[in-house]
Parts: C-alpha cells; structure tokens; sequence
C-alpha cells in the first residue's frame, strides 16, 4: 500500500466514517454489516487530510496533468473538491478550478439571463473535468453528475470533456437485483457497478482505495474501529463476517 492509503484507512477508522453494526442498509435497500460516511470528516483537519490524500494520490497516478477543473457532486463531493483543489496548490503549486452542482439551478443574480446548475462558475468551455467523489457503490451520483453538466454545456453553448472519475473508496460490490415488486433479492448478484460505468461512459475510473485493502490494513494493524457504538480491534469473527458479506455481493 502506498502511504497515502494507509492514512485514508487510518483516517476511516478514526474519524469513525467507516462503522459495523447491526440493521445496516444501503441506499439501495440491501443489508450491510458496515458503512461508510464521509459526512463525519466534520473538521478542518479532517478535511485537509483528505484533500491531501487525494492530491498525493492524483500527483502519482499523473491523473493531475489531465483535468482543468475537479467536480464534486453535492453534497459530500463539495467539500471534497475544494479539499483536493488547495491541497493541490499549497503542497504542490498546481492551480486547478473546483466547482458542484446546486439542487436546484440558480437564477438570479449572476444567473438572471441564464439559470446556473453549477456554483463556482469554474467550468468553461472545453474544460477537462475530473469527477471527485467519496464511496463507489452504484455509480448512480456519478452519471447524474455527467448528465447536469452534458445540460449545461448545451445550455451555454459550450462543451466539456470528462477527464473521468476519481475516487476514495471502492465497495468492490455489485448492485441490487429487485423482484417484481422492487424489492431486493438476497444474494443476488447485480453488475459490477464500476465495470458498468466504464463500459456505458468509456470513461476512466479510479479509487485511492479499495474496501478489501481497507479491511486487511486495519485487521492487521490492529487499528480499532467504531462497532456496535464502541472503539475495537477488528477480531478474526468481524472480519470474516465482512468477507463473507463481500463474497456474497462484490465484484
């Protein structure tokens, strides 16, 4: 593992955004024995850690030489891309724009004439733009996000270039199948919900981290983690019932 994703690992932990208990489930309607909220990276500190991991990780992976401005669906992927954005200046002199989406678009002010989806007004014509998001589970936020700005760009008359989509962690699972009446069927096996992205956007997908590594660094180092409301280690028994939970529905 390189550093910085074992400082996102370590950060999960402390942090306690990534949690095990009982009664779990997902957006999707499946249950789950852990989740992870990037909504608890709630102070300064927190938040510039993860900037500068992202920033180390984009620096690595040359990823910085192919974008002009960071996107972040709202509403986690806001903070997390103006995080990225100073961490790439104040560690590494490198000025990219960041910008997010509004829930509704804007239309007044600077947007009397023409409604504004879009915050920052960071985006310009035949901008290369870099997705940023938290946790990849059905790739749902991140098609939405490419059809908000394929709108505005015909709305402005411009046109921007997705550069792809980066990433911090990967569930590494499939997605939900339902039954006649929408609900999820138990072990049922989905598509693999990365895989599909790639394949229906020919777009590049990376994650700083996957959910398996995530496991294993922090089983092995004993690092505690939030279960049932309480600071532990992760024991032999917790980490085969994730296993066994990944096995069941990942990739």
């Amino acid at each position: 593992m390189k550093s910085y994703q074992k400082d996102l690992a370590l950060l999960l932990a402390e942090s306690r955004a990534l949690f095990l208990d009982e009664g779990l489930t997902l957006k999707d309607g499946r249950p789950t024995p852990y989740f992870v909220n990037f909504g608890l990276f709630r102070t300064g500190r927190l938040i510039a850690e993860l900037g500068r991991i992202m920033a180390d990780f984009l620096m690595d992976t040359k990823t910085v030489d192919d974008f002009d401005v960071l996107v972040g669906p709202s509403y986690k992927g806001s903070s997390l891309a103006v995080a990225c954005a100073e961490a790439l200046w104040q560690r590494h002199q490198i000025e990219k724009g960041f910008d997010y989406d509004r829930k509704e678009a804007k239309a007044h002010g600077e947007a009397s004439r023409v409604s504004n989806l879009f915050v920052t007004g960071a985006l310009f014509n035949e901008a290369r733009v870099l997705i940023i998001d938290d946790v990849a589970t059905t790739m749902s936020t991140k098609f939405e996000i490419l059809g908000q700005m394929t709108a505005e760009a015909v709305k402005r008359g411009h046109s921007y270039y997705p550069a792809g989509v980066a990433m911090y962690l990967d569930r590494e699972q499939t997605t939900a199948v339902y039954d006649a009446d929408g609900h999820p069927i138990p072990g049922a096996k989905g598509q693999d919900a990365v895989k599909n992205f790639r394949l229906k956007t020919g777009l590049e997908v990376q994650t700083v981290l996957g959910i398996h590594e995530t496991i294993d660094f922090l089983f092995t180092n004993k690092i505690p983690v939030l279960q049932k409301g309480e600071m532990q280690i992760l024991d032999e028994n917790a980490v085969h019932k994730l296993k066994t939970y990944l096995d069941l529905y990942g990739v």
